[in-house]
């Protein structure tokens, strides 16, 4: 139990649901797309979902190369990468909207879905992030830039990974594999 507490602390910990996990998923929440339009999350039912907090002037920031790269390989088969820029660690993502939105797509040829910046921590968060804090408990909180949760084809937080768990990870390639959308009959 303690090395369990340890782990969480660290970010280092696996997803386990805490007892008072709600009945909800992921697809009760709505972001508003990096261009102001309405992005919810219903919108990728039965597709598996990597968010990911993200920030332009942060050490993980290379980590967009590395998401662009996962979402190339695996969007054919069901997976949405959805960046959520956030200027909650280190103020590392001052820029507006635009400003970030050309800053990911010259300089890392990011063309995944990127929402307008929110707060992922703290009374501000946005509800996604509150919900799955009530979800995975304290230990899955992001505690600093590029943290990942990981939402299966039917809408649950299945897995999540710290900042230092890059997107090239085995271990995140390997969620991804478990949890992707089968092929129905052909």
């Amino acid at each position: 139990m303690a090395l369990g507490a340890l782990l969480g602390m660290l970010g280092l910990g696996s997803a386990a649901k805490p007892a008072m996990a709600s009945d909800h998923t992921a697809y009760d929440f709505e972001f508003k797309a990096i261009d102001g339009t309405p992005l919810p999350l219903s919108d990728f039912k039965g597709k598996e979902v990597l968010i990911v907090n993200t920030a332009s002037q942060c050490g993980f920031t290379g980590q967009y190369d590395g998401l662009q790269k996962l979402y190339d390989k695996y969007k054919d088969r069901g997976l949405v990468v959805l960046g959520v820029p956030s200027n909650d660690f280190g103020e590392q993502e001052p820029g507006s909207e635009t400003e970030i939105k050309k800053f990911c797509e010259t300089k890392f040829s990011v063309n995944f879905p990127l929402t307008q910046k929110y707060d992922v921590v703290g009374d501000e968060a946005h509800p996604f992030y509150k919900w799955a804090l009530g979800e995975l408990g304290s230990g899955a909180r992001p505690r600093w830039n590029f943290h990942k949760y990981l939402v299966a084809p039917d809408g649950r937080l299945v897995d999540w990974f710290s900042s230092i768990t890059g997107p090239s990870s085995s271990r995140v390639e390997r969620a991804i594999e478990k949890n992707l959308p089968r092929p129905g009959p052909s």
